[in-house]
């Protein structure tokens, strides 16, 4: 290319990787435009910004704080090695590695992080850190396009050969997947290409690796995170090799002998009917499999995340979105002592409608997979249940993971929590600034806490899709190139009222569509335009099509009913037969102790089944917070020391109780806490 070419080809945006095809400009963190099985796109990643209300409140935490904190912590040596890794491994410094193999993949999720926030904020200073940053990692990737700090750091001590893949519980692929996907990202966000250069070689590697290593190395992945990364590489770079990698990926699953359920490749993937296994792992693949039937419509790929996700969600999700219901279970259970079919799973699913509450494990990367999966489901059907489920996930067992002040973090995310249990569970109920064994989660949550605006709108052939509702500006386009900007005015989800107000449309005036999520939960919905009904069919559980020839200034209001709802479970659920629990919108309630008057337990109080709750607004941790309040009844405390059985208790009196938003519990200091309560009737 010459000189004026090159110019040309910059100003007009078509940047060109080194030797490589033309660079796809679309800009959205999932970029299914050029997907021909997908019936969704997203949009750009700067095209929403919040402007009031819930998610802009969590994204002036997440910009302000969480991001900024994220980050100290994993440049800061005393507290995480994982940035000193790369230095170590660049030879910028000296020591050795320290922390979980998993570690270079934390660091790619917080720079993630920082390109998210960036491609909204255009803060100079975090373009300045991410350029810092990319430039040491550069400087560890080997020639071959092999970048693993572990590995690299052992071959500069002469302590390894510093080859790929040796130990098979390792995490290279999964660092590989959040390196492809951090390079995506911070490309769409910036305009650079100097880490998807380092993607871009690393991926080639992955490619040249799995066509020449033996079956049992070429399984060598822990979590795999490089399904998604992979094909967000090829839609990327355009490079069809990418796509062939992810197939190929998708192919080989499971076909070795020594697979396990605890990786998700025990079996075929093709052959898996019941999701079973480590949950993290298993959305991720899910996850990653929906990206790879977008580019290739695999009908026999749809087939298994139609009945993945039928059983997840029918049977084995938490009410909050949450996935991984066991610290440790076996799988499968019950047909044989053969070590090789039953086996200890890790943070696993457990059996059909196994769903403890205090010793629910719920890790938050698994509720955050529970959100990828179902956004890409989202993308490839527009059916509005996916939508359903990441809404829930999103401000429930995703928020959980983090203080509301942003700098503290859970692990696990049970749905109870009591000081009477007579065992330390492994992972800390109180939220922690760092967890020294298993960080994972605490970058994972700050960039999808910084990445939630790209999941709000999708854009079709016939127009415009609403998925999430918040106070926020959108200017996009449409598939023909026009533009449209719009603005939502709401305090969703504490308030129901939703409004839409067109500030640009097309100058040759055209029809085009609103699709507007009717949640399932949303029972007498009403829709107007321009102040009067609209005779759109508003089925909950669907997308109200409202189709016309806007105008600027046209208004859309969206009125979704918000009472409390007492919520049962399937009578199958053992521990949470003859409770309830309380679900407004799309937020679920908990009780907690420092809401109680002293001396009384959370566990003694019964709600009825016709309790009225009245909503107020409150402050926790300087967020607006919707508290619900009402009278329940209260057991009188009894001592059940040395008694495992005894009589009901018959005397109870009425007591006024306050739930709030389960993912807000535990941010004013340490407390019991509960979801499920019992039911009087």
């Amino acid at each position: 290319m010459n000189k004026i070419s090159q110019t040309l080809c910059v100003a007009l945006g078509c940047f060109l990787l080194s030797g490589g095809p033309a660079l796809a400009q679309q800009k959205s963190l999932v970029n299914t435009t050029a997907s021909s099985h997908a019936k969704l796109s997203g949009v750009d990643m700067n095209a929403v910004t919040w402007t009031q209300g819930f998610w802009a409140d969590r994204f002036k935490v997440a910009q302000e704080t969480m991001v900024p904190n994220i980050w100290n912590i994993y440049n800061d040596p005393k507290v995480s090695h994982a940035f000193r890794n790369f230095e170590i491994a660049a030879g910028m410094a000296e020591g050795e590695h320290k922390g979980p193999s998993f570690h270079d993949g934390d660091f790619y999720k917080v720079l993630e992080s920082l390109a998210a926030t960036y491609a909204v904020t255009k803060d100079p200073k975090l373009d300045q850190e991410m350029d810092r940053a990319i430039a040491v990692i550069a400087k560890v990737q080997q020639d071959d396009g092999y970048i693993y700090t572990p590995a690299i750091i052992q071959k500069k001590k002469n302590q390894g050969t510093g080859s790929a893949f040796q130990d098979k519980v390792n995490f290279e692929a999964y660092n590989l997947g959040h390196l492809m996907t951090a390079a995506c990202v911070h490309y769409r966000a910036t305009g650079k290409t100097s880490l998807l250069n380092v993607a871009k070689k690393a991926t080639d590697f992955l490619y040249n690796y799995y066509k020449t290593a033996s079956p049992e190395l070429s399984r060598n992945a822990i979590c795999p995170s490089h399904y998604m990364g992979t094909v967000e590489m090829y839609r990327t770079t355009q490079d069809p090799k990418y796509l062939e990698l992810a197939q190929n990926l998708v192919n080989i699953h499971g076909t070795t002998d020594d697979g396990t359920d605890d990786n998700q490749d025990r079996i075929p993937l093709r052959k898996q009917t019941k999701a079973m296994g480590h949950a993290v792992r298993a959305s991720y693949l899910y996850a990653g499999v929906a990206d790879v039937y977008a580019e290739t419509g695999d009908k026999s790929l749809m087939s298994v995340l139609d009945l993945m996700w039928d059983d997840v969600v029918y049977r084995k999700m938490y009410i909050t979105g949450g996935l991984g219901s066991l610290y440790d279970g076996t799988s499968p259970d019950g047909t044989s002592y053969n070590p090789k079919d039953v086996q200890k799973i890790h943070q696993a699913f457990g059996r059909d409608y196994q769903l403890p509450n205090h010793t629910a494990h719920n890790e938050t990367c698994a509720n955050i997979g529970n959100v990828l999966w179902n956004y890409r489901m989202l993308k490839l059907t527009g059916d509005a249940k996916y939508a359903d489920v990441m809404e829930l996930a999103l401000h429930n067992s995703v928020l959980s993971g983090i203080s509301l002040k942003g700098t503290e973090f859970l692990y696990t995310n049970p749905l109870a929590q009591s000081d009477d249990l007579p065992f330390k569970q492994r992972w800390s109920k109180d939220r922690v600034g760092y967890i020294a064994l298993s960080n994972c989660c605490p970058p994972n949550v700050v960039r999808t806490v910084a990445e939630v605006h790209n999941y709000a709108y999708s854009t079709s052939d016939k127009g415009i899709w609403f998925n999430l509702y918040g106070g926020n500006k959108l200017a996009t386009k449409l598939k023909d190139g026009s533009d449209v900007k719009l603005t939502q005015e709401t305090n969703y989800p504490w308030d129901g009222n939703i409004k839409v107000t067109l500030d640009q449309v097309p100058r040759k005036k055209k029809e085009f569509s609103m699709f507007l999520r009717i949640p399932g939960w949303a029972d007498g919905a009403k829709l107007l335009v321009n102040g009067k009904p609209h005779n759109a069919k508003l089925t909950p559980g669907e997308y109200a099509e409202v189709s016309a020839r806007w105008a600027k200034g046209d208004k859309i209001e969206l009125v979704l009913p918000m009472e409390a709802k007492l919520i049962e479970s399937n009578p199958l659920v053992e521990e949470t037969r003859n409770q309830v629990a309380v679900k407004r919108g799309p937020v679920v309630y908990c009780i907690e102790s420092v809401d109680m008057p002293k001396g009384q337990s959370i566990f003694n109080v019964t709600l009825p089944a016709d309790i009225r709750f009245t909503p107020k607004l409150i402050k926790i941790e300087n967020s607006d917070v919707m508290s619900l309040e009402g009278n329940a009844k209260l057991i009188k405390n009894q001592d059940w020391d040395k008694q495992l059985y005894r009589e009901i208790a018959k005397d109870n009196q009425t007591v006024p109780v306050k739930l709030v938003p389960y993912y807000a519990w535990g941010n004013r200091g340490h407390a019991e806490m509960s979801v499920w309560m019992p039911l009087s009737r």
